[in-house]
């Protein structure tokens, strides 16, 4: 039963995971290239580099913002419920 409502609340959390990750990187990228916005693949003003820093860059956040909103979503349920929803 708790799988059954963990799953909903996890996609509301992971769109709002989403959102947060792309401020974080917006913030990050700012803050590494002073402040101009990150490049898309199709910039043909940018470098390869810079696009491909930005990518994997842009990954790792999302990733990691994904992680954590997994765990400690997996976490509070269990401390609510006593059950792993996973």
């Amino acid at each position: 039963m708790v799988k059954i409502l963990y799953k909903p609340l996890g996609l509301l959390f992971g769109a709002l995971g989403g959102v947060v990750a792309g401020a974080l990187f917006k913030r990050l990228w700012a803050l590494l290239d002073h402040g101009d916005d990150a490049p898309s693949a199709t910039d043909e003003d940018r470098t390869w580099r810079e696009v491909l820093t930005a990518a994997a860059l842009q990954g790792a956040v999302y990733a990691l913002v994904k992680a954590v909103i997994d765990r400690g979503g997996a976490a509070g349920t269990r401390r609510l419920t006593g059950t792993w929803p996973g």
